[in-house]
């Protein structure tokens, strides 16, 4: 009687517990890449994004690419082989996104050089993507800088470049950890090049207009270089910066594609060395 009891029981339908098991761990090992470069990729990682958004996208975009994840064991992830495979992938979604942080500060460090040259560095504001404090004329450049990536649809093709990564870096295979330290070395050298670049135009003007202060004031002392030479330099700042708008329209396009490639020459070079 027991016997037909149990038999009856097992006719029950349902789902089985060990599959649901398998697919949870897929789909938690799909989300770790991509979730990790959300949380420290530009407008993803900001503050003033909520973590719960960040969270609902990385598994929005784990369920179109659990696919080509592996099926995962419940012992592999908890042996010493799954806990090194899980930080490869938060290491890479991590040096992926720090990439293209890295690469958009040049606008940031361009911004300060060049409030600082005009004398506008104690016009600072906190930054609601970092919480520090940052020039006016910084946050100006990297919110002119974010509007560009939208509207070139970088935002879209940093995350097709991360889900890509699936075919180009399967999950558990061989990671070239050079590729990783040499591309956060390589992004800062790029982030001063590109930001003397973009400030050495305007900078150099405004070294012109103080050399020419300068030569006034000390040919007549009468002049206060304060109430003189500061007002200049605010003015001439201010018709540089809208003169060359257009100059950094274009200076903002380029960094955005040179982020964009060296995210993808990251993740082809931890892929094939």
């Amino acid at each position: 009687m027991l016997g037909l009891a149990t038999q009856e029981v097992m006719k029950l339908p349902g789902l089985d517990l060990q599959f649901m098991i398998d697919m949870l761990l897929q789909y938690f090992v799909a989300s770790l890449r991509v979730g990790a470069f959300l949380l420290a990729a530009p407008i993803f990682g900001a503050r003033w994004l909520p973590l719960q958004v960040r969270v609902i996208m990385a598994l929005s975009l784990a369920a179109a690419i659990v696919g080509q994840v592996p099926p995962v064991d419940a012992e592999v992830i908890s042996s010493s082989a799954g806990v090194a495979m899980i930080f490869i992938e938060v290491a890479i979604g991590l040096t992926a996104g720090l990439t293209l942080t890295i690469w958009f500060a040049a606008i940031l460090l361009a911004g300060e050089k060049i409030a600082s040259t005009a004398g506008l560095g104690y016009a600072a504001q906190v930054d609601p993507a970092t919480g520090g404090q940052t020039p006016v004329v910084s946050q100006i450049l990297y919110l002119f800088l974010l509007v560009i990536f939208l509207s070139v649809d970088g935002h879209l093709l940093a995350i097709a470049t991360m889900l890509e990564s699936y075919a180009i870096l399967p999950v558990g295979a061989p990671v070239a950890t050079d590729a990783l330290v040499s591309s956060g070395i390589s992004a800062a050298g790029s982030m001063f090049l590109a930001a003397t670049i973009i400030m050495l135009p305007i900078s150099m003007v405004l070294l012109m207009i103080n050399v020419t202060i300068g030569i006034i004031t000390r040919s007549a002392p009468q002049l206060n270089l304060f109430s003189f030479g500061f007002p200049i330099s605010l003015l001439a700042v201010f018709v540089l910066l809208y003169v060359s708008v257009g100059a950094f329209g274009a200076s903002s396009k380029s960094l955005i594609e040179s982020a964009l490639a060296a995210l993808q020459a990251l993740i082809g070079g931890m892929a094939y060395g």
